[in-house]
């Protein structure tokens, strides 16, 4: 039978309802919870809103199926209280790392997604589970998960340094990646 541990489940079901309200309210919804960068816009809250929102539906679909597809193995695994904590750790991370690269290159656009969250448990997964395959989209070569994720991360590097795919957050994927990896390590006890 098809379940869902109940955060997974939460995340994709708070997601979902958050995009409808974006498609009934419009602009003013997403203006006041997408992350917008330091300066007249910005709210404390965006940091957490803005990873509920998304850009459109194949947007929110894409981020979706990461929840399910690596967050669900994650939150089985760890509980749904560590499992939260590690998605809301790689969302902020995310943020941060976005206004940090807002602010050194004088972008005036908000951001919106859970991408980064989503990359932090990609990185989750990998860390988790080294030995599982994936079998990305393109190209579909099964590989394992770290070498999968090694390549998404230096694809994502490449593209934000290149400042090919204009309008997508590469370096906020980036921070969840690198807030998950430390929360991760902490986790360990590691430094």
């Amino acid at each position: 039978m098809f379940s869902l541990p109940p955060v997974t489940q939460a995340l994709i079901i708070i997601n979902v309802l958050a995009f409808l309200l974006q498609s009934l309210l419009g602009d003013g919804l997403t203006a006041a919870l997408a992350l917008w960068p330091l300066g007249t816009y910005f709210m404390p809250w965006q940091i957490v809103t803005y990873a509920f929102l998304h850009g459109s539906t194949t947007h929110l679909l894409f981020n979706m199926f990461g929840v399910y597809m690596f967050g669900s193995d994650l939150e089985r695994i760890w509980g749904s209280r560590r499992y939260l904590t590690f998605y809301m750790v790689s969302a902020i991370a995310a943020a941060i790392a976005q206004q940090i690269v807002s602010s050194l290159s004088g972008a005036v656009y908000p951001t919106v997604g859970a991408s980064g969250a989503v990359f932090g448990l990609l990185l989750g997964f990998a860390m988790v589970f080294p030995r599982r395959m994936v079998v990305p989209l393109f190209p579909p070569i099964p590989m394992r998960a770290p070498i999968f994720v090694a390549l998404y991360g230096g694809l994502e590097l490449f593209l934000g340094v290149t400042g090919t795919q204009a309008g997508v957050a590469h370096f906020a994927h980036l921070g969840g990646m690198a807030g998950g990896y430390l929360l991760l390590r902490y986790w360990r006890g590691a430094r």
